[in-house]
């Protein structure tokens, strides 16, 4: 959802109408969709997703989502045939992530990869496309900041799944770097995001945006710095308890952020 903001506040002109759909498109059918699909395939047993206890998947819930997705493609297809094509894209994509024959998510960079893109770069460019009144070119730096944010948020929902991943022979990026490793990693990620933010609200000679970011960022870094520091002492404290509170914080900030941005950009 953050990458849905972000993007419409960096258009100029809005199709309210397309604004609506292209949000029930993604939020309603197309994330949970992918979640529904990813918890069919690993039948979870330890918590996952902001649920301690998860129920193992039933047929019904393959089927779901296999019809969540034709609507997601019908509806697609009344935005623009562009549009649906990306809209499909990101379905295959999360598709061959969970998928047992292919199963994407057991390779880390591979799998990192798969995530950033779609969740980050391919849905502000369909958000982008999607909403926009105008024919512009997409400006690229929020397409590579989004796929960064992601990036650099990602990792660290992987940190507490480590025994409960190499039981499922997935090797995550967050294994591959270690608990400690993926703080680190995800940190630069995140100042890197940043630092493209800085340079493209700075060409268009206007800061106000970049700082009123940072000041809906700044309980997300200060959470994140105390909790690096408890794992530091033990790195018991990556649980699935700090791992959600860091999600909700996160989320919650972020959203609020590029709405603030939204508002201002259409006054």
């Amino acid at each position: 959802m953050p990458v849905y903001w972000f993007a419409l506040s960096n258009i100029q002109h809005i199709q309210v109408w397309h604004a609506v759909l292209v949000f029930f498109i993604l939020h309603v059918l197309v994330y949970p969709s992918s979640n529904g699909y990813n918890s069919y395939m690993d039948r979870d047993t330890t918590p996952v997703g902001g649920i301690a206890n998860p129920m193992q998947p039933t047929r019904q819930l393959l089927y779901v989502t296999l019809v969540m997705d034709a609507l997601a493609l019908l509806l697609s297809a009344t935005v623009a045939l562009y549009f649906a094509a990306g809209i499909a894209c990101y379905i295959l994509c999360s598709r061959m992530y969970s998928y047992r024959g292919i199963r994407l998510k057991k390779y880390p960079i591979i799998g990192f990869l798969t995530v950033i893109l779609n969740q980050g770069a391919l849905v502000f460019l369909l958000v982008y496309i999607g909403c926009n009144q105008d024919t512009t070119i997409v400006p690229w730096q929020p397409v590579v900041a989004s796929a960064l944010l992601i990036g650099g948020f990602y990792p660290i929902t992987q940190v507490y799944q480590h025994k409960a991943d190499a039981a499922d022979n997935v090797y995550t990026i967050s294994m591959l770097l270690g608990i400690k490793g993926t703080f680190v990693f995800c940190a630069l990620v995140y100042g890197l995001a940043l630092l493209l933010l800085f340079n493209f609200y700075a060409a268009l000679q206007t800061l106000t945006p970049f700082l009123i970011v940072q000041c809906f960022f700044i309980p997300v870094i200060v959470y994140f710095i105390v909790w690096f520091t408890k794992v530091l002492r033990n790195t018991a404290a990556a649980d699935f308890r700090h791992t959600m509170r860091m999600n909700l914080l996160a989320s919650a900030c972020t959203n609020l952020a590029f709405i603030c941005l939204l508002i201002l950009h259409q006054l």
